[in-house]
């Protein structure tokens, strides 16, 4: 990939990640450094990682993509296969985008016995932000069955905890609307979830505003009809689906001091209470 860039005359640093964390750190000593693309060849996570170091620079994001679902690329239209997709890049043109951007608190261990404190953090995020069972079947899918299966390990790890997942309620608060129990929500800026399910076919990527999907039973069993219905596209016909429009969204336990979990373009990030809101104009991002 880098031969081909070099080829049409860009200058090409590679810098490869060390660990968790790594490029986003990477991402932000390029901006520093006032480089005028940051690349990066890999999955959702490091995506979300990176774009998390370039969020309010003006430093274009190109992807090369390299992952298990490849959210963002199949949302703009890119080419899957990365060396493809450098061979095009030249053509691709800057656009600025939104970001969805999530705040929480974390607590903080205590030091010489003083009580423990609550540190709130924020992170950014590009394509969808899962809420309650999904982001539980982050939490229990194993690195390994991940690397070796691929999209195939969430599908066994998701019909593995749909037996054990005991579909805790939380609430949602949308701009100006009522309080909506859940049991799953999906907050989409793209189209495509996990890169080929549609929950939120309203979704306009490059809009400031976010659609959000609500699935409201405790039952089990009625996860079943949910993913049938989801894949032939029928699943908002539900009287327990819904579908709400939003620029942000707040949300926490039913039952306080439960962990209902959260992730981020496919990364499992935190617990809930949380805020969920979109910022405008955030990443400059390369486009076909």
């Amino acid at each position: 990939m880098a031969e081909i860039l070099r080829k049409v005359g860009m200058e090409v640093e590679v810098s490869p990640t060390a660990g968790p964390g790594a490029a986003s750190e990477l991402a932000k000593e390029a901006a520093r450094k006032g480089r005028d693309i940051v690349l990066v060849c890999g999955g959702d996570g490091t995506v979300n990682e990176v774009l998390n170091g370039l969020a309010g620079s003006q430093v274009s994001l190109g992807l090369l993509p390299g992952g298990t679902a490849n959210m963002l690329a199949r949302e703009v239209g890119l080419p899957l296969n990365p060396v493809r997709a450098a061979a095009e890049l030249s053509r691709w043109s800057p656009l600025r985008i939104p970001l969805g951007k999530a705040t929480w608190c974390i607590e903080k261990a205590s030091i010489n016995g003083a009580p423990a404190q609550k540190e709130q953090v924020t992170r950014y995020f590009v394509s969808v932000a899962g809420i309650g069972y999904d982001a539980h079947i982050v939490y229990k899918l194993s690195l390994e069955m991940k690397s070796s299966w691929g999209v195939a390990g969430y599908i066994i790890e998701a019909l593995r905890q749909v037996f054990r997942y005991p579909f805790q309620g939380f609430s949602c608060r949308t701009d100006g609307g009522p309080d909506r129990i859940a049991t799953f929500a999906a907050l989409q800026r793209a189209r495509n979830y996990g890169g080929w399910l549609h929950l939120t076919p309203g979704a306009r990527f490059f809009d400031d505003r976010f659609t959000l999907c609500l699935f409201k039973s405790h039952n089990r069993a009625r996860y079943f009809l949910y993913a049938g219905l989801v894949l032939a596209r029928q699943h908002f016909r539900l009287g327990d689906v819904e579908l709400v429009e939003t620029r942000k969204l707040c949300c926490a336990a039913q039952v306080a001091g439960e962990a209902i979990r959260f992730e981020l373009d496919g990364e499992l990030v935190g617990t809930l209470p949380a805020t969920f809101e979109i910022v405008p104009h955030a990443l400059t991002l390369l486009v076909p």
